[in-house]
């Protein structure tokens, strides 16, 4: 039970997310439904702090010359993506979210819409929706082609 609040835990987390949790409940060997619950539910954690805090937290980092580097980071992942989501706002917000590549989660859609103004229940709705369809696919994966996410290859990397 203590690896189910590890996949919690992991895919509240920026850049891992989804991507990196589910594959992760499937090597600890739980139900693919539970694994899939566990981590859509880990992953829309920090949605709403996101929507509500962004522009606030992005405003004060720009303010302060130590956070340069971070400021520009931020921008460059917003600016690459705000044209596709601008155009068609709802339905791209929930595309972006749904495709489980790194910078595409639920932290990023949702940094996006926030930064874009976009209104707090749509946004989050729709980054909901993407994060369900994106712990779909992702869970498919798992289940359908196991080697595609060798977590114990990740696991050997890191700790060898």
């Amino acid at each position: 039970m203590r690896e189910l609040f590890w996949v919690f835990l992991l895919s509240a987390v920026p850049i891992v997310e989804q991507r990196g949790a589910i594959p992760l409940g499937f090597f600890y060997g739980y139900n693919p439904l539970l694994i899939f619950i566990v981590g859509f539910l880990g992953s829309l954690l920090p949605v709403p702090f996101i929507l509500l805090l962004f522009n606030t937290i992005y405003n004060w980092l720009k303010k302060n010359p130590r956070f340069e580097k971070v400021v520009v980071l931020i921008d460059s992942k917003i600016s690459k993506n705000k044209g596709k989501i601008e155009k068609y706002k709802e339905i791209s917000l929930i595309a972006f979210v749904a495709i489980p590549l790194p910078t595409t989660g639920l932290w990023t859609g949702s940094a996006i819409a926030a930064f874009l103004g976009l209104d707090f229940k749509k946004s989050f709705i729709c980054v909901a929706i993407g994060g369900i369809l994106s712990a779909l696919i992702i869970t498919s994966i798992c289940m359908f082609f196991p080697t595609f996410f060798n977590v114990r290859i990740v696991l050997d990397a890191l700790f060898v």
